[in-house]
């Protein structure tokens, strides 16, 4: 690859990589529009129509090996019906929280997820944190104390928002599949549950999909494609972008959900609220900090490693020793 292609696929990735984030960042603005469909039944659609939008992608690029390989391998299909679980859990409370009125609180379960992640490494791996993680980790623990004290409650929106997406990521990890593939698989896995809801909310006449007109009805088809398409355009950016970039990225998410939930649905921020995200931000600008540091360390150990091993093995080996004269 030249030097201008190479120019030209991080370009490529960067774009991506914003609209990835910048569409998970704006979805708050989509789920009100599905009202009077109750969490519950926008939950269900999403299930629903996430399978039929994703299964339609795989037919075009016309990747299908990959499900008969899952089939024969119940430990891997276990695992994606827990990661199936978890994620609908998650849909269903950030759902219910939007049109609930919690954006704010939502936006902050996406702050602390990395904390999160880091915990449960810690626990559940044995990973060893460094010092400016174990500090973050602190700021963070802090963080949530001001939150409940500000909040009257602790935020079980936002920590429930943040462990359930933590362990989709870690229980991903076990699972090993591409992105496309893995929608699809938890999907499959979603889809008669969903469409069983559906039918028994119609047959107590409480099913909007067919009573509030043909715009309301395309809007909740439509969270097919809006669940589908950041995850798409995740993907073109994890294959082009280095991993500390879509680090950075990720926070966009957050701050456009926080800045809506400010500017748009006008929810109060009292100052112990502010306190409470502003130890959240500090805990995660240490851990940036650290990624960098971390990352700036290991490249120059590499660089350093790379020239040892490129350099000639005679300027290696030890210089011989002139005979000694005797007098």
């Amino acid at each position: 690859m030249t030097p201008a292609q190479a120019k030209a696929e991080a370009r490529i990735g960067l774009l991506n990589g914003f609209a990835a984030y910048g569409m998970w960042g704006l979805v708050p603005l989509f789920w009100p529009l599905l009202k009077p469909a109750g969490a519950g039944e926008i939950l269900a659609h999403r299930m629903a129509w996430s399978l039929v939008v994703v299964g339609v992608a795989l037919l075009v690029v016309r990747r299908w090996a990959w499900a008969g390989e899952l089939l024969r391998q119940p430990r891997k299909l276990g695992l994606v019906t827990i990661a199936a679980s978890v994620i609908t859990l998650n849909w269903g409370v950030y759902i219910w929280a939007v049109n609930s009125g919690h954006v704010v609180e939502a936006s902050l379960g996406y702050f602390i997820n990395p904390l999160v992640t880091i915990a449960i490494g810690v626990l559940l791996l044995g990973e060893r944190l460094r010092p400016v993680q174990w500090t973050a980790v602190g700021v963070g623990a802090a963080a949530v104390l001001v939150l409940a004290f500000g909040y009257g409650r602790p935020p079980w929106i936002s920590l429930c928002l943040a462990f359930s997406f933590a362990t989709y990521g870690l229980v991903k990890k076990k699972v090993n599949i591409g992105g496309l593939e893995s929608l699809a698989a938890e999907t499959a896995v979603q889809f008669l549950p969903a469409v069983a809801f559906l039918l028994w909310l119609g047959s107590r006449g409480e099913a909007t999909f067919a009573t509030e007109g043909f715009g309301h009805a395309a809007l909740l088809a439509a969270t097919g494609v809006v669940t589908a398409a950041p995850l798409v355009c995740f993907g073109a950016a994890a294959i082009r972008v280095p991993l500390s970039t879509l680090g950075l990225l990720q926070y966009l998410a957050p701050v456009f959900q926080f800045m809506l939930g400010i500017l748009y649905f006008h929810e109060a921020m009292p100052p112990e609220r502010w306190a409470g995200f502003a130890l959240v931000w500090l805990a995660l600008a240490l851990l940036t900090f650290d990624a960098f540091r971390t990352a700036r360390r290991n490249a120059v150990r590499a660089s350093a490693l790379a020239a040892a091993q490129e350099a000639p093995a005679t300027s290696r080996l030890p210089l011989k020793q002139p005979p000694a004269r005797t007098p």
